[in-house]
């Protein structure tokens, strides 16, 4: 009989039935006392109402304030309860068992409160006077709809509790006796019931603790054994599962690891279930701080919080465009309800458009400051042109300075054409820097001889201080030397006759900074943060001459070598250009 598992489980469903008899027996008892305590309530109600009528027809006038304890104690010997009668202030009146000059006012009493608001009051509570719980029924004593008093009978309850407690012994007694013979019984069932299960449980967790262990399940012939061999042939089913699925996430994370988007998961409470490394830059958050924290508390923006509220609410895509304030970043993000996927998360995809409009913003400027740039010389070469058609050829020396100005024009021209075409090539990175070890100060020299006439004829004095046991540089010499030359000539351009130059060198760390300080007119600091790009020129009249490439070129240059280029001016006292390149290791 033991073979078969359902007798395994017959047997304790007998014992199951056992404790459900017990428990039926329990509220058989306690329904008992409540009917038992409901015809008592009933009872008295009746007397009490029976007592107040009475009452009613003897009272003439107001109801009187003493000599009802005769009364209350005569009632009280035929009833076999306690009377108490109590006047509309709350004042006893009448007692059967007490002295009542000794009782307190009763008018907050639970069953006179009751029996004032809903006609009848009812209460149960302990009577330190009795030593026992008592049963105490109110009425109001009405006449011509004016409350006069209350008519209270009380009666202790140690008998209906006696009887009770004497079924409730007598049934325990019972459930005692058959939940020891039950505990006997269920042990020696289930120490045969549970063997098999046991092994298999042990085998089941070896197998949990190494999900690469081959160790297969013992089984046996009855229904232990069959749910053994379904356990094995799901394990091995689960196994391949689990390896598809392993390689599955594998690939997801990977995806997620290299998007440049941010992707983040918000369920239906607002915490954050997921967050990819592109989200973690963009919102400065690290995946431990930010996994089941509050959407506000992770993003801190309030345009991602609406958009999630109103994609949790609507049910649709939603998008916003948002531009951190301070960081200058400018980000699009999409709101995805999982709908089927997750249920009530939604999908946050955050694209960060900084640099798309950063591109467009110098692509924008780019064609204004060329079309500027080229609009000046073209204008002239036209006017040019027109004049020695309609007269300039009939003079000679009027025609040659004509050609002479043609010639200037179409040499700034090719002069523009060029620095783009070299910019652009640097840009792209298609011009190879050729890198080796240089002494600093060989970068400055061969930049100072390169433009000393021109500084001698403007009437200024070019000062060099660079040690000579500074460390090598690693850099291309002549595109170092391009930069210094353009810094160089940019600061004889805009010094005054009499004016210093400084150049200078000197060792930080595992880099070398560069500096050429002037005595000129200086930068506006309005224009400052401008003065590297394209076509900028801090003369608004674009009467100094050049391009507008030069510091662009350089700090292309400087960048391709590794290291930065800044300057530092005030208006009226002259300006400092830095530019750092890293030392040889």
């Amino acid at each position: 009989m033991f073979q078969s598992i359902r007798w395994r489980i017959a047997i304790p469903y007998v014992i199951l039935f056992m404790l459900v008899m017990t428990g039926l027996s329990l509220y058989i008892s306690d329904f008992i006392y409540h009917t038992e305590l409901n015809e008592l309530e009933s009872k008295l109600t009746s007397e009490a109402r029976l007592l107040g009528g009475t009452l009613e027809q003897r009272i003439i006038g107001e109801f009187p304030s003493h000599g009802l304890d005769v009364l209350a104690k005569e009632w009280s010997d035929d009833l076999g309860v306690r009377v108490t009668l109590i006047a509309a202030d709350g004042e006893v009146v009448g007692e059967s068992n007490e002295d009542r000059a000794t009782m307190d006012n009763h008018l907050q009493r639970p069953e006179i409160q009751q029996a004032l608001l809903e006609g009848m009051g009812r209460s149960i509570r302990f009577s330190r006077t009795l030593g026992a719980d008592m049963l105490y029924i109110a009425l109001p004593v009405v006449k011509d709809a004016e409350v006069l008093g209350y008519v209270r009978l009380a009666i202790a309850l140690d008998q209906i509790e006696a009887k009770v407690s004497s079924l409730r012994k007598t049934i325990l007694t019972g459930t005692l006796i058959a939940t020891i013979l039950a505990i006997l019984l269920g042990v020696v069932v289930a120490e045969y019931t549970t063997r098999p299960l046991r092994d298999l449980a042990k085998t089941t967790q070896h197998i949990s603790l190494d999900a690469h262990s081959d160790q297969l399940i013992p089984t046996t012939v009855d229904e232990v054994g069959q749910l053994a061999g379904a356990i094995n042939a799901m394990r091995v089913q689960l196994r391949a599962q689990y390896g598809r699925l392993d390689t599955e996430r594998k690939k997801l994370v990977a995806v997620l690891k290299q998007l440049s988007d941010g992707v983040m998961i918000v369920d239906e409470m607002g915490k954050v279930q997921m967050v990819n490394p592109a989200a973690q830059r963009m919102f400065s958050v690290k995946e431990g701080d930010a996994l089941d924290r509050s959407l506000p508390s992770v993003v801190r923006h309030h345009q991602i919080i609406d958009l999630w509220r109103k994609c949790l609410e609507s049910g649709e895509n939603q998008v916003t465009s948002l531009e951190v304030p301070g960081k200058h970043q400018i980000f699009q993000v999409e709101a995805i309800p999982l709908v089927h996927a997750l249920p009530g998360s939604v999908l946050l995809v955050v694209n960060d458009l900084t640099h798309l409009r950063r591109l467009e913003t110098v692509r924008r400027d780019f064609i204004s400051n060329i079309s500027h740039e080229l609009r000046t010389p073209l204008a002239s070469l036209k006017a040019l042109a027109e004049t020695l058609q309609e007269s300039a050829l009939d003079d000679p020396p009027a025609a040659r300075r004509f050609l002479n100005r043609i010639e200037a024009e179409v040499d700034a021209l090719s002069l523009m054409v060029q620095e783009l075409l070299e910019l652009s090539r640097i840009e792209s990175g298609k011009v190879p820097l050729e890198l080796k070890p240089v002494p600093p100060q060989d970068l400055l020299t061969s930049a100072i001889e390169r433009l000393q006439l021109q500084s001698e004829n403007s009437g200024i004095q070019v000062q060099l201080h660079c040690p000579a046991d500074l460390p090598l540089v690693l850099a291309d010499p002549p595109r170092i030397e391009q930069v210094v030359v353009n810094l160089l000539h940019n600061a004889i351009k805009f010094t005054p006759a009499g004016g210093n130059i400084t150049l200078s060198a000197e060792s930080s760390e595992d880099i070398i900074l560069f500096s050429i300080k002037d005595t000129g007119s200086g930068i506006s600091a309005e224009d400052l943060p401008r003065i590297f790009e394209r076509f900028f020129k801090a003369d608004r009249a674009r009467s100094g001459g050049g391009t507008g490439l030069g510091l662009a070129i350089s700090r292309h240059l400087v960048e391709a070598h590794g290291g930065r280029i800044w300057a530092e001016s005030l208006e009226g006292h002259g300006s400092t250009f830095y530019f750092t390149i890293p030392v040889v290791a």
